[in-house]
């Protein structure tokens, strides 16, 4: 088991990094076909995504596995690495809680549309998202001691035993766990279920009043859009359930059986270990969830992989000349 997750992490990172930052380039330019809103969002998630990747499966996984004992393992540097690797994964989380939400109005809420779905307000959204769960992720710091001390150096962390006794820190923990991930996984399956009785309730409507076949409604516009951005919406969040799903299930299953992670049995580590390679994952999926569902992303990314081949060829031929 550690050996395939000493490779998978790896890979993940290789991975992870170029593809996250392809997206941002991408969508930052504004060039396919989303709005502004959308964009920014989308913008975002894959920056909180690149964020994960950088301090949970680079700076904790690639160095567990392959740098034991580098300076990454003093008290202070893990203990910081710690508080920013929740603050990305609550980011990660939120962005695609204040994503749905977004395309939820968009569709749903057609008159709240024009005031919410603005560059103002998505911007808004996004920084008061990015303060709370920074500044909520700062006590973390301090919930950690050292586990072993070598010539005065502290080094690793391990959780003081007040964080699991003392009232202020275990309300503080059951805020964490609410907070990531049981509130925003309800909210997306809640959004997603209004969402789609919205559209169905919809479509029913509109094809009775304009009086169309199925295969004349499909050229109708204004279902166009939103079949458009209802696959964009379906794709992104229910990537992001499937792939945080087992992490779920594992920790209600932890909290309802209060069993310490580090008494597990086989199957259960196993099964632990999943649903944080599956988490993980979810933090590579959405550029090709774009891929998969926006031609003009498509056509940027094309142009992007040509770019440096044609800048070339026509440096060569200048030279020739």
């Amino acid at each position: 088991m550690q050996y395939g997750l000493k490779i998978y992490y790896a890979i993940l990172a290789v991975i992870g990094v170029p593809v996250n930052l392809l997206g941002i380039v991408i969508l930052s330019r504004g060039k396919c076909g989303l709005s502004t809103c959308t964009t920014r969002y989308l913008v975002a998630m894959a920056t909180a995504d690149l964020l994960v990747i950088v301090t949970e499966v680079i700076l904790w996984r690639i160095n567990y596995y392959y740098f034991p004992g580098s300076f990454l393992e003093l008290t202070p540097v893990c203990s910081a690495t710690d508080v920013l690797l929740r603050a990305a994964t609550d980011c990660s989380v939120w962005f695609t809680v204040t994503f749905t939400f977004d395309r939820f109005v968009a569709i749903c809420c057609q008159k709240l549309k024009a005031k919410y779905c603005t560059k103002k307000t998505s911007s808004a959204f996004l920084t008061a998202t990015t303060v709370l769960f920074c500044l909520k992720n700062i006590p973390q710091y301090f919930t950690y001691q050292p586990w072993i001390i070598i010539n005065n150096v502290a080094r690793l962390c391990y959780r003081k035993p007040i964080y699991y006794t003392e009232p202020g820190w275990v309300a503080f923990g059951w805020l964490d766990r609410v907070l990531t991930p049981l509130f925003p996984f309800s909210l997306i399956l809640l959004l997603n279920v209004l969402t789609v009785r919205h559209i169905l309730i919809a479509s029913h409507v509109r094809k009775g009043l304009r009086g169309q076949s199925r295969r004349e409604n499909s050229g109708d516009p204004e279902m166009e859009n939103r079949r458009k951005s209802m696959i964009l919406l379906f794709t992104i969040s229910g990537t992001f359930i499937v792939l945080w799903l087992v992490y779920v299930i594992e920790f209600l299953y932890y909290n309802v059986k209060r069993i310490n992670p580090w008494e597990y049995s086989d199957s259960e580590y196993v099964f632990r270990e999943v649903g944080w390679m599956l988490r993980n994952l979810s933090c590579c999926t959405n550029t090709f969830i774009y891929g998969v569902t926006q031609s003009k992303f498509r056509e940027q990314v094309l142009c992007a992989v040509r770019y440096p081949v044609t800048s070339i060829v026509q440096l060569i031929n200048k030279k020739n000349m």
